[in-house]
Formats: structure tokens, sequence, C-alpha cells
């Protein structure tokens, strides 16, 4: 059970995949957990899973009033926010780039790009009064931001335009806020997953849009990643042990960046 005093990390888009390891594994760790999700139910059962002490909140991180209600929220009710984890996203469609529409692209941009500088913004005004109140701590350990960039944002990935504009987005920014607050001990960091084993990668695999079979055999480490793989690299990012780590983009990709031939990683 999370205790009155402890930390608090804010995890958007955490009702599921990636978002509900993430909270699983903080959790697991002392950290009292806010769930942000656009189902407030979910968000609310995903709370109550993890037990007295963590809190469900609805939001769509696109909205900028509905973010800063949040963490607004989350200050009041919990009294200080130390970790945030820009999670929240959407799915790609993955379709022929002629065929691509400009309000999917923009939706892309809206919930990954916009959605991480709106958290991020507010976050980091809570994390820096918190800092500046008596007691607040020095400069070492005022908060850390984890975004969630991907591969797409690092390489070229054919159709995921949108996506990839907004994931390699997310990594410009990651650099340029850890840039301007690492002096007031904000650490700004992310993590670029390769594919993971989530609902949203088993939905583009039932509908024919992916290959999960020929992706795990491009990768040199032969599968797909577990989305606890990807929660621990966010735990590290998040400790004392990443204490002089900003303004990274962390692959967590069974290799897949690293690799560089054609066709199948070698047996």
């Amino acid at each position: 059970m999370a205790q009155q005093g402890s930390p608090v990390t804010l995890v958007t888009g955490g009702a599921d995949g990636i978002g509900w390891a993430i909270a699983r594994r903080f959790a697991a760790g002392g950290h009292r957990i806010v769930i942000a999700d656009l189902r407030q139910a979910a968000a609310e059962a995903r709370a109550r899973e993890l037990g007295e002490g963590h809190l469900g909140l609805a939001c769509d991180v696109a909205e900028e009033a509905q973010v800063v209600a949040m963490v607004v929220e989350v200050a009041q009710r919990l009294g200080r926010l130390d970790v945030l984890v820009n999670n929240a996203g959407i799915a790609d469609s993955i379709q022929p780039t002629l065929e691509q529409s400009g309000a999917h692209f923009a939706r892309q941009l809206d919930i990954h790009l916009k959605g991480s500088f709106l958290c991020a913004r507010e976050a980091a005004k809570a994390m820096l009064a918190r800092a500046a109140a008596p007691g607040g701590g020095g400069e070492e350990g005022r908060g850390a931001i984890i975004g969630l960039a991907s591969i797409a944002g690092l390489t070229g990935l054919p159709r995921r335009n949108g996506y990839g504009a907004a994931k390699a987005g997310i990594i410009a920014l990651t650099r340029s806020l850890a840039a301007e607050w690492g002096r007031h001990g904000i650490r700004v960091n992310a993590i670029a997953p390769g594919y993971v084993r989530t609902p949203l990668v088993e939905a583009l695999e039932r509908d024919g849009k992916i290959d999960t079979g020929a992706i795990a055999r491009r990768a040199p480490l032969g599968r797909l990643a577990r989305p606890e793989e990807i929660a621990e690299a966010a735990w590290f990012l998040a400790s004392p042990a990443a204490s002089y780590v900003t303004g990274i983009t962390l692959p967590v990709d069974g290799g897949w960046m690293a690799y560089g031939a054609a066709g199948e990683a070698p047996d």
C-alpha cells in the first residue's frame, strides 16, 4: 500500500499496455500512482487494482484546459508530483501516404507531441512550486519527466508519417526541456521502444497491417518487447540511479536500431 508522503508518479494513457505496466512498476517501487486516461472508468478501475492511495483521472492530453486541471487536481489531492511519464498515444493507420488525411496526421501530433508538451509544462510548474516551498529539497531531486518516443522517431518506417514525425518531435522536445530545466533539478529523458506486444500492436496484427513474425525475426533479440521491459527502463530513468542522466533518448528495441544489414537478423 502506498504511504502518505511517498513520491507521486503521473502516467498518462496508464490504463492499458505500456502505461499500465509502468504504473504497476512504480507502484511496486513505493510510489503513489495517478493513472490518467481518456476513459475515466478504466483509469479509476486500474487505480483501485493498485490499492489504497492511488488515483484515476480522466484526461484528453490534447486539450490544454484538461491537462491544466489534471495537474492541479494531482497537486491538491496528493500534495506533490515527482515523476511524469508521458505515455498517452493512439494507434497509427499505416495507410499508404497518398491515402492519409491531414486530420489523421494532425491528430497524431496533437496526442503524442502536443500532449507531451502540455503535460510536461504543467508537471514542471508543480515540481518547481514544491521545490520553492520550505523543505522542498535540493536541486538533484526535484522531478523527472519521461517521454515515450519510438524507433519510428529515430529511423524511417514507411507509411508512419504522422506517428514518426510526432515521435521525432518528442525526442527534440526532450533535449530542449532537459537543457532548459536542468539547473532547476528536473531531469527530462525519453524511451524509444521498438515493437512491443501490446493491445495496439495486436490490433494492427489482426487487421493485417503488420507482420509480428517478420518484425521479431528482424530484431537481433528475436522477439517483440514485453511492456514490463519498457517499464523497467522508465523506472531506471526516474530513479536516483540515473541522477546524472538527462536529455537522452534510450532505445529499448531488442537491437533493432543497431542492426543495419538486409533481411533477418542472423541466428
